[in-house]
């Protein structure tokens, strides 16, 4: 199979690539010229690659004829920085810019892809506190959510066009070296680690490997439309915190917010750590995909090589 990938050289992107070029499908990196926006050389040029510019609206769509999949990615990082309007507006510009442009792009072609899977997130839903949430939950109200249902939005050309699309609702990825884990594991290993708030709140998770699986099951199913990518066990941030200190031998504390809100802003700060999401993957477990890393602990323990 060839794949077509946005954000490839990122997290999920990345561990997605080696995935299938491990299992001996070509993949093909959607690549910006070099002097447009910010990300690492080694997302520009080379072989089996498609130029693009979201921010431009322009894109190589000779390039993608024949492709069998696209898999949409890309997005300026949620917790990068802080929220001011305009990372607030790179936020939303960077996914539904380009998601529009490939969609449409897509749309147009003699030999579109059969499949799109194109990146969600479980901000869709917004703070639903402790009830659970499965993909007929509507879209909550905050930016987040916001972002989120402009973002599937934008893959309306693709779906219109009769290609099979499926959004990817993901949850907390969970890897050692990057994401929300990773700028967590130095706290923790301090023993400075622990719950953020009253620690109710609920987080829902995915270790990376399942990430990337679930994204390859999907590729091949018959599954479309929004796609939970969780875990089936989601964990309290309380659970989560002790979890992890076990995991890693430490004693774990309270977190005061005024800390990440100093560093962070009110707004992201609450967003990342107290919003409470307890979604469950109903759509994945009734395709039948199987997860390797169901339960928390085992999971942490697989991630972090302990």
């Amino acid at each position: 199979m060839d794949v077509a990938i946005t954000g490839a050289s990122g997290m999920i992107g990345t561990a997605l690539r080696r995935r299938l070029e491990a299992g001996g499908h070509r993949v093909v990196r959607l690549v910006r010229p070099s002097s447009t926006g910010p990300g690492p050389s080694s997302d520009r040029g080379g072989a089996d690659t498609i130029a693009w510019d979201p921010a431009g609206g322009t894109i190589d769509a000779a390039g993608l004829e024949g492709i069998d999949a696209v898999v949409n990615l890309a997005g300026e990082g949620i917790g990068e920085r802080r929220w001011s309007d305009e990372q607030k507006r790179r936020i939303r510009d960077s996914r539904v810019l380009g998601t529009t442009l490939l969609a449409e792009t897509l749309a147009t072609l003699e030999r579109p892809p059969s499949v799109f899977l194109s990146g969600s997130a479980i901000g869709f839903y917004g703070d639903t506190g402790d009830a659970t949430v499965d993909e007929t939950r509507p879209a909550g109200t905050d930016f987040l959510a916001r972002v989120c249902v402009d973002w599937e939005a934008a893959a309306g050309a693709a779906v219109d066009a009769g290609i099979r699309t499926a959004f990817l609702r993901t949850g907390i990825v969970l890897d050692a070296d990057s994401g929300a884990l990773g700028k967590q594991l130095t706290f923790f290993k301090l023993g400075l680690g622990g719950r953020s708030g009253s620690g109710r709140q609920f987080w829902s998770w995915i270790t990376l490997p399942d990430e990337v699986a679930a994204i390859e099951f999907l590729l091949t199913s018959d599954v479309s439309g929004p796609v939970n990518l969780t875990a089936p066990n989601p964990a309290t941030n309380a659970e989560f915190a002790r979890t992890l200190g076990r995991v890693l031998g430490r004693p774990t504390t309270v977190i005061p917010m005024i800390g990440p809100r100093l560093l962070l802003g009110r707004e992201l700060a609450d967003s990342l750590l107290l919003t409470s999401q307890r979604v469950v993957p109903a759509v994945l477990e009734a395709a039948g995909f199987t997860w390797s890393d169901p339960e928390l602990e085992p999971g942490l323990r697989a991630v972090l090589g302990r």
